[in-house]
């Protein structure tokens, strides 16, 4: 959940604070929550921090991403300095190549791989039919796939 926000609304604050929001609405929205097979209290989840990012951007009116600064804060447990700039660099590619996308697939990306959301769940998130996820994914991976250079083994 904290990646997903992270990757979608900007600083490690706002991340944080958005985080906290979803689960408190988690705890008092609890009630009306109804059981539709395995995943659906995922997706349910998924659902109110995709409302929440939505809401702050209406609130924000602006396009804010993770700053480099602050990818450190987000997931650097355990790497030495020159990992942290590695995977900066490599984390900030592929938030480049993501973002080449229409925004329907980079909403769908971003719950795959960021929320780690099965295709059923996020069709649930979204509304939109499972065939529909599938195909959306299935093309913004060969879109990525043509835009990612390949290098010949030397």
């Amino acid at each position: 959940m904290y990646a997903y926000i992270a990757y979608r609304v900007g600083h490690v604050q706002d991340t944080e604070d958005l985080t906290a929001e979803t689960f408190l609405q988690v705890v008092t929205s609890l009630r009306s929550f109804q059981y539709r097979g395995p995943g659906s209290f995922t997706a349910w989840l998924f659902r109110i921090a995709y409302h929440r990012v939505a809401d702050y951007y209406r609130a924000q009116r602006g396009d804010r991403w993770i700053a480099l600064e602050d990818l450190a804060e987000v997931s650097s447990d355990g790497l030495t300095p020159e990992g942290m700039i590695e995977q900066g660099e490599r984390f900030a590619r592929v938030r480049q190549l993501i973002r080449t996308l229409s925004p329907r697939r980079q909403e769908i990306v971003t719950l795959k791989f960021y929320g780690g959301l099965r295709n059923q769940e996020i069709a649930e998130v979204l509304g939109l039919d499972e065939r529909t996820i599938a195909a959306h994914l299935s093309r913004a991976l060969a879109d990525l796939e043509i835009r990612t250079p390949h290098y010949a083994d030397s």
